[in-house]
C-alpha cells in the first residue's frame, strides 16, 4: 500500500509557532487537531487545511466529508493558476484515495484532476514535484504501471531535492525503493527504505515512522528483520492503528500445517 506526500520540512528555526504546532499534529496522526488550527480565511490556509483533511482520509480511511468540504473552500477561494494547480492535485488525491481504499471508483476523476494540476503548476515550482509524485502513485496503484510509476518518482525525487523538501524525499526514497525491492535489486532497496527512515526519524515524522520501519524489514535478515517489525508494531500501536493500511503488512505469517 502506498503512503500519501505533503510538501514540508518538519519544525525548524524559522518556523512560526502556529505551523510548528500543526506540523506536530499532523506527524502524531492528530489531523483533525491540526486542521481545526487553520481558519480558511486566505487561500493558502484553506489549502493547507484542505490538504490535511485529504491526508487524513488515505491513512485513516475515515473523514471523508471534511475533506470533500474543506476542498470545495480551498477551490472557492483558490488565487491564481498555482492555487488552482495544488486545490486541483488535492482533488486528485483525494479521488485516488477514495478509490484504493475501494471507498468508490474515482480513477478518472483522480487522473482529471492531477492533469488539470500538470498544466497549471509550471515546472520547476514547489509543488510540481508534489504532484509527480501522486502522478507515480497512480501510475504504481492504479494503472499499474511501475515503468511510468518510476520515471513520475524519479521527477519528484529531483524536484523535493532541488527544493529541499525533506519530507517528500522520504517518500521518494520509500517508493523508488518499493519498486526496486519488487524487481529483486535489494541492496538498492535497502538503501532507499533506510534513507526515508533517517529522514522520518529526524523530522520527528511519528505517523510515517512505522511504514518506513516496515519496509526496511522487509530488506534485512533476521534478528533484524523482526527487531524492525516489532518497532514498527509499537509505534502502530501508539498511534491507534493508524495507518490502516499497515495492519496488514503487520500481520504475522500463517502458522504451517502439514
Amino acid at each position: 500500500m502506498a503512503d500519501t506526500a505533503m510538501s514540508g520540512n518538519g519544525t525548524t528555526a524559522g518556523d512560526d509557532p502556529l505551523q510548528t504546532a500543526v506540523w506536530r499534529l499532523r506527524s502524531r496522526a492528530c489531523w483533525a487537531d491540526a486542521a481545526a488550527l487553520l481558519q480558511p480565511t486566505t487561500s493558502d490556509a484553506a489549502l493547507q487545511r484542505a490538504s490535511l483533511l485529504v491526508e487524513r482520509c488515505l491513512y485513516t480511511e475515515q473523514g471523508w466529508e471534511e475533506a470533500e468540504d474543506a476542498l470545495r473552500t480551498a477551490e472557492a477561494m483558490a488565487d491564481g493558476d498555482e492555487d488552482r494547480g495544488a486545490a486541483a492535485c488535492e482533488r486528485g488525491q483525494l479521488a485516488y484515495a477514495a478509490t484504493l481504499h475501494n471507498v468508490r471508483d474515482r480513477a478518472d476523476e483522480a487522473r482529471a484532476a492531477l492533469g488539470r494540476a500538470a498544466a497549471l503548476i509550471p515546472p520547476g515550482a514547489p509543488g510540481r514535484a508534489v504532484l509527480d509524485f501522486r502522478r507515480g502513485l497512480l501510475a504504481e496503484n492504479l494503472a499499474h504501471s511501475p515503468q511510468a510509476a518510476r520515471a513520475a518518482y524519479r521527477r519528484a525525487h529531483a524536484g523535493a531535492t532541488a527544493h529541499a523538501d525533506l519530507l517528500l524525499l522520504s517518500f521518494t526514497w520509500r517508493h523508488l525503493a518499493g519498486l526496486a525491492l519488487r524487481d529483486g535489486e535489494l541492496a538498492e532497496a535497502r538503501h532507499g527504505f533506510a534513507e526515508s527512515l533517517r529522514i522520518r526519524e529526524e523530522l520527528g515524522y511519528l505517523v510515517g515512522t512505522a511504514p518506513a520501519l516496515a519496509s526496511l524489514a522487509d530488506t534485512e535478515t533476521e534478528p533484524e528483520a523482526s527487531r524492525l517489525r516489532e518497532e514498527a508494531g509499537r509505534l502502530f500501536r501508539l498511534l491507534g492503528g493508524v495507518p490502516t493500511w499497515l495492519a496488514h503488512q503487520l500481520a504475522p505469517p500463517p502458522a504451517a500445517t502439514a
